[in-house]
């Protein structure tokens, strides 16, 4: 247990049965009114931010999590299997804790997982993934001048929308979190 005065960015707190990371908060003093902690709390299940009141004092209860560093192995239907780096321990993680960035894992890439005890409290997917484009239409000459893009099928069968000058066979940089083209990758 703790309280609003435990409030930092980042601290995940169990609040309406859930566990909410904290984005971001504010103390709030209205003259002769009680003081309030005004927080926005991103729901770790759902991906959703929520804003909430909380009186100042109030107690929470707080999660305490650690943070381990897992590498991705292989998929097994909708299941992913990871391995401690450290420990060389295997966990089986639904794709449901992973979220939508699972599209872009190659066999391989490093995951930050919150850990409450031995319960994964939620994952870490890196921010951008280079990968390989495996199918797409040849862009034509004098394409580049509109902008604008084509669908591109990427090495983990996942399809983004790419610049018209990208070919099969290069690889790209992708946001995780949106899906979207960054650059070529030299």
């Amino acid at each position: 247990m703790g309280s609003t005065t435990d409030f930092r960015p980042g601290l995940i707190i169990r609040f309406n049965n859930d566990l909410y990371q904290i984005v971001e908060f504010q103390h709030v003093n209205p003259g002769n009114w009680r003081a309030f902690v005004r927080a926005k709390l991103k729901n770790l299940k759902t991906g959703r931010v929520i804003e909430n009141r909380f009186r100042a004092g109030e107690s929470v209860d707080t999660i305490r999590v650690e943070r381990h560093q897992y590498q991705y192995l292989y998929r097994e239907g909708d299941i992913y299997v990871l391995m401690n780096t450290e420990t060389f321990d295997q966990l089986n993680i639904p794709e449901e804790i992973l979220g939508e960035g699972v599209k872009f894992l190659k066999e391989g890439a490093m995951i930050d997982l919150l850990m409450n005890g031995t319960s994964v409290v939620s994952a870490e997917l890196p921010i951008f993934a280079e990968l390989e484009v495996t199918r797409t239409d040849p862009g034509f000459k004098g394409d580049t001048a509109t902008g604008g893009s084509k669908p591109a099928t990427l090495e983990t069968g996942v399809v983004v929308n790419v610049p018209l000058f990208i070919q099969e066979g290069e690889k790209i940089k992708v946001d995780t979190r949106t899906g979207d083209y960054v650059e070529r990758v030299k």
